[in-house]
């Protein structure tokens, strides 16, 4: 039970963190100097104003310099991340575990930063797939796997995106969402990237058709594939393995 809290108290920490690099990698800054300041007046915010989640709720959502707004995602990041260490502290273990706490991480930071300005920054994604496939030499989803991810997973996007352009003359499919995928590829595999790559479609289709009918975009709107594809990814790395073995089942 002690090491469950633990989890869960790390897991907030690291979410604040998140909260930093979500701010500042758009705007190509450094996430660990200078230290955390209100984004409105910029005084630095004392350590006793940086407790996740709890520090929100004493300040009421607010700065205690300049009473400016804090927006509701801070609090929400560091308890979703939270979230994500204790669960998977109860379904993985080392050293896989560790594999998915940095690849969860990862995919909540491209989930909002895509979100919020339609950019994956190569910051995240190359180290990642770097990572991703160096960490395959030792743990699932192995090399092989990893490789073909890799290759895989940035060779259909691209694809995808080169005959989209052909047909229409328009740009349909972004770069960074190439590099997203094979870093999804990488830390894996080519199966539960492939899978990933089919939640993510599924789930973006609903969306946009559900915007089209209420009249919120058309067909043009460009909807942010990136956090679709962080969805996705993080659905995928749960329970990929169990949905692709169900699939495969019928056809044995």
């Amino acid at each position: 039970m002690m090491l469950a809290v633990a989890a869960l108290a790390f897991g907030l920490v690291i979410g604040s963190f998140l909260n930093v690099c979500i701010y500042r990698l758009p705007l190509k800054k450094s996430v660990v100097w200078p230290a955390s300041r209100c984004t409105a007046c910029d005084a630095p915010i004392q350590p006793y104003d940086n407790i996740p989640v709890l520090s929100y709720l004493a300040l009421r959502g607010r700065c205690r310099a300049c009473k400016a707004p804090i927006s509701l995602k801070y609090p929400i990041i560091e308890a979703l991340t939270g979230a994500l260490f204790l669960a998977a502290y109860w379904m993985f273990e080392p050293p896989v575990l560790y594999q998915r706490l940095v690849f969860g991480c990862a995919m909540i930071v491209l989930f909002v930063i895509d979100l919020e300005h339609r950019i994956l920054p190569d910051v995240i994604t190359l180290p990642g797939i770097i990572l991703g496939f160096a960490l395959s030499f030792f743990m699932p989803p192995g090399w092989l796997d990893s490789l073909l991810g890799i290759i895989l997973g940035g060779g259909s996007l691209w694809l995808i995106g080169e005959v989209y352009f052909r047909l229409r003359h328009e740009e349909g499919m972004g770069f960074g969402d190439v590099k997203m995928l094979a870093m999804i590829g990488a830390f894996l595999g080519w199966k539960l990237m492939l899978l990933t790559l089919v939640l993510s479609s599924f789930l973006g289709s609903a969306i946009g058709l559900g915007m089209i009918a209420i009249r919120l975009g058309d067909l043009k709107y460009a909807l942010p594939f990136g956090s679709f594809l962080a969805i996705g990814a993080v659905c995928a790395s749960v329970v990929g393995d169990r949905i692709v073995h169900w699939y495969v089942s019928f056809y044995r």
